[in-house]
């Protein structure tokens, strides 16, 4: 599934807001009051992650690396993402996949090997202390 980030010709700061448990709906509310008036709204993107184990795959030290390598070096592979953060390819494959799954990360087919890629520059992680008591544990969704 590819993602709708702003094209590369936008030099404005692209967030990915990630949120555990619920998403920002005031934010989603003023969006489409916004759009019903006709303005164009400031683009948000958004993941909502409802299982603790997703957030904390987002969060392992070893995917931010390859977030971060991907955002700041664009390589053109998996094995030139490899080489850039010192791994294995199939550890490094392993670990995009598992980002590709979370919905941040795209494989772009390139000739004979895949591209990985990501279209915003930084990660906003939100996460309650106290949860909502109809937040279901097991669901994953996409804003």
């Amino acid at each position: 599934m590819a993602n709708t980030g702003p094209d590369d010709s936008e030099n404005a700061p692209r967030t990915m807001h990630i949120h555990f448990g619920r998403g920002n709906s005031e934010r989603v509310e003023e969006t489409l009051k916004a759009l019903d008036r006709g303005e164009t709204p400031d683009p948000y993107f958004e993941r909502v992650y409802r299982d603790e184990d997703n957030l904390h795959r987002v969060t392992r030290p070893k995917n931010l690396e390859l977030l971060q390598t991907l955002a700041r070096e664009h390589p053109d592979s998996i094995r030139e993402t490899a080489r850039l953060v010192g791994r294995d390819v199939r550890q490094v494959h392993r670990n995009l996949e598992e980002l590709e799954d979370l919905g941040l990360v795209e494989f772009k087919d390139d000739g004979h090997s895949k591209r990985p890629s990501v279209w915003y520059d930084k990660i906003a992680v939100e996460l309650p202390l106290i949860a909502d008591e109809d937040t279901d544990a097991s669901e994953s969704v996409e804003a």
